[in-house]
């Protein structure tokens, strides 16, 4: 999907202004999740997720009224919808201090980047490493 540049004080919130833009993983309209579908069984548990479309174009409206940290936070939300729950847990912990050594959390880092093209949350944990070494905050090798 290419993404649709958005005003800020016309489309925002996207829920009410721009609901044309919003699906769920199984490709229903926000409209279709209404009390009369989710009784008919129509709607799933996933369709109550949100989409890595919907969470970049909350970070551009984030970015948009100069919530730079905001929007990069969204953009890597976005990227962890690719990741199941069970490895973004795993990650979570390895990024605890004194968890995970330097080169654990470049392979996570490299992992993130060659499995899932999650490029923001890589450098993420690539900066988490850096400053963990700085400030003495890696495991231990043993």
């Amino acid at each position: 999907m290419t993404e649709p540049t958005l005003d800020p004080a016309t489309d925002y919130p996207l829920s009410v202004h721009r609901r044309d833009l919003l699906f769920t993983p199984n490709g229903k309209s926000i409209e279709d999740i209404t009390i009369d579908a989710v009784v008919a069984g129509d709607i799933q548990a996933t369709d109550l997720r949100i989409t890595p479309d919907t969470l970049r174009l909350q970070a551009q409206i984030s970015e948009r009224v100069g919530r730079p940290q905001l929007g990069a936070n969204l953009r890597r939300a976005a990227e962890m919808t690719a990741i199941s729950d069970e490895r973004v847990l795993q990650i979570y912990n390895a990024l605890r201090p004194n968890a995970s050594s330097k080169s654990e959390l470049d392979s996570i880092a490299d992992e993130l980047t060659t499995q899932y093209n999650a490029t923001h949350l890589a450098d993420l944990v690539r900066e988490a490493a850096d400053v963990y070494e700085r400030r003495d905050l890696l495991a231990k090798s043993e």
